[in-house]
């Protein structure tokens, strides 16, 4: 199997896992900071929490646990050295970057 077939079939297999999985915008929320919810925003002001949805998100968060914190941010240096930066990747990374907690930049 190529390089580029094996890229494409990631990602395939990611947008088919999303897709039997609990939909909406995933947002941490909750009445207790020491219990916080996952809420999914369904649109239309329908809201579902994702704990209560399990059959529908709990392969979506194995399949993204922080084991992929790594190579996720090897390749987003990788794509970083090029010349030109991929749009895809810096449409991916400020998508990123809107949901994680933090200052919104270390690198000026």
């Amino acid at each position: 199997m190529s390089g580029r077939d094996e890229l494409l079939g990631a990602a395939e297999a990611l947008e088919r896992l999303a897709a039997v999985s609990t939909g909406g915008d995933w947002r941490v929320g909750g009445l207790l900071a020491t219990r916080p919810d996952v809420v999914a925003d369904l649109g239309g002001g329908s809201t579902e929490h994702v704990a209560e949805a399990r059959a529908g998100s709990a392969r979506w968060i194995a399949a993204l646990s922080p084991a992929l914190a790594g190579p996720l941010a090897a390749w987003l240096r990788s794509v970083a050295r090029a010349e030109p930066v991929d749009a895809e990747a810096l449409a991916f990374a400020r998508a990123l970057r809107r949901r994680l907690p933090g200052p919104s930049s270390t690198h000026g």
